[in-house]
């Protein structure tokens, strides 16, 4: 999908997402603040092609501290690549979770806006939206850039990795589950959200 269309969803995911916290003013980015977002990204300027992979599996105490949230893992894999066409660099997201009482693995994925917003001058963010209506999630990252934000109202999952109407729910944001703030780690633990075998090697390799 080009991104003139792609924009759109990511743009109203994304706004969703920030005016959850409070009706708080978003703007647009410089293309210099979306660079340096990017370099904080990916460790480094992302080239043709990068990875970032953020992972948490939240244990026994935290869920007892927080009764209400109903993902127990996540796994968030943000992808970026030139198109050559464009020579634009494009911006995607899977996501992966398991909730708390139910089995299953359950995933999403879609494209994200490579315009970078910030909340009320503090906090510079990405916004990732799932086509058709699907929502979407914010991503920002702590000062340290070691552990990704990411906030949510809905975003359209599947379960086990198949996109069809059967398998299709919403993971809603609820009292403890607008907000997961998800630890940097090596691509490999992402590699499960990878379905296709030459992205997969790309990945391993990054």
């Amino acid at each position: 999908m080009k991104l003139a269309l792609v924009l759109p969803f990511a743009l109203a995911a994304f706004v969703g997402a920030a005016q959850a916290e409070d009706g708080e003013d978003i703007r647009q980015a410089s293309r210099a603040e979306t660079e340096t977002f990017n370099t904080r990204m990916y460790a480094g300027r992302p080239g043709n092609k990068a990875y970032a992979c953020f992972v948490r599996r939240y244990d026994a105490d935290h869920l007892a501290r927080h009764p209400k949230q109903k993902v127990a893992a996540m796994k968030l894999l943000i992808s970026a690549e030139v198109d050559p066409e464009d020579k634009e660099l494009h911006t995607s997201f899977r996501l992966g979770f398991k909730y708390r009482h139910r089995s299953g693995d359950f995933d999403s994925s879609g494209s994200c806006n490579h315009v970078v917003f910030t909340a009320n001058g503090g906090e510079v963010r990405l916004g990732c939206g799932v086509d058709c209506d699907g929502g979407g999630i914010g991503v920002a990252l702590s000062r340290d850039d070691r552990s990704a934000i990411v906030r949510l109202e809905r975003v359209r999952v599947w379960q086990n990795n198949k996109p069809d109407d059967e398998a299709e729910h919403s993971l809603t944001a609820g009292a403890d589950d607008k907000i997961f703030r998800l630890d940097r780690a090596d691509n490999s633990e992402c590699a499960s959200l990878v379905t296709d075998r030459k992205e997969l090697a790309a990945l391993r390799h990054k």
